[in-house]
């Protein structure tokens, strides 16, 4: 079982870029595939949670015309935030994103600001607060990074700069993938074919399929599988799973 404080022991003297390159390859050896650059995006996210005193971290990038896609996430819980933000379609990465502007949040402030969200992080996960960081990177697009804290009084206390510093080496990690690793134009990079990445495509999927179905735009296919998932206390990427492999019929998704 990985120790944070054990594993930062080993880092006096070491440069920040260093220490992340080094959280990196921990992360690696624990795949046990070095090259499985479909796996990046949580390798890094693992190595987020390593170096920062945050107990999750997901990033996001926005890509094409799916818009914000998740690419990674650590630990598990971490990516069950992130499909709780997508599935009631608020919550601070969504505000980051959009806004480009950082946000801190602590409890009271995630009940204030985004109830639905809120309702269901609290009652789901043992996050209570949240801080998301828009990053910028010139090959990898634009990412936000997103860190979660079971104490909300730990929003206050993280070193702004550092997590930035980490978010910046998160992207130039996803650059630096880009250009030393051959891909094709119409796939793009392996990192944006994460498990995580997968697991969102297949809700655009399902968005065409149920709008072809009832003969409806994306935006209300997508605000009918949110229905669904908000009624079923489930989440939008569960709900579209269940069409595509038809344990959910279209009909039994038709808003009344």
């Amino acid at each position: 079982m990985f120790e944070p404080g054990v594993f930062r022991a080993t880092w006096k003297g070491m440069t920040l870029a260093a220490q992340f390159d080094a959280a990196v390859a921990a992360a690696a050896a624990e795949d046990g595939d070095g090259e499985a650059l479909h796996l990046l995006p949580e390798r890094l996210t693992r190595a987020a949670v390593r170096m920062l005193p945050a107990d999750g971290a997901g990033i996001s990038v926005h890509a094409g015309r799916t818009g914000r896609t998740p690419l990674g996430a650590s630990p598990a819980v971490a990516s069950l935030a992130e499909r709780l933000q997508f599935t009631t379609a608020e919550g601070p990465c969504i505000q980051a994103h959009a806004e480009r502007q950082p946000v801190f949040a602590m409890e009271d402030d995630l009940r204030r600001r985004w109830p639905s969200f809120a309702g269901r992080l609290l009652a789901e996960t043992p996050y209570r607060g949240a801080v998301a960081l828009p990053m910028q990177s010139a090959l990898a697009g634009r990412c936000t990074l997103d860190l979660y804290f079971t104490d909300p009084t730990a929003v206050a206390r993280l070193d702004v700069f550092d997590a930035i510093a980490v978010g910046e080496l998160m992207t130039n990690a996803l650059s630096d993938a880009v250009i030393w690793t051959t891909w094709s134009e119409p796939a793009g990079p392996d990192w944006l074919h994460s498990p995580a990445a997968a697991r969102r495509a297949a809700v655009w999927q399902a968005v065409g399929e149920l709008g072809m179905a009832l003969e409806l735009d994306a935006s209300a296919a997508l605000a009918t599988l949110r229905s669904h998932a908000a009624g079923t206390g489930r989440s939008v990427d569960d709900v579209a799973h269940d069409l595509l492999t038809g344990r959910l019929s279209p009909a039994e998704l038709r808003r009344p």
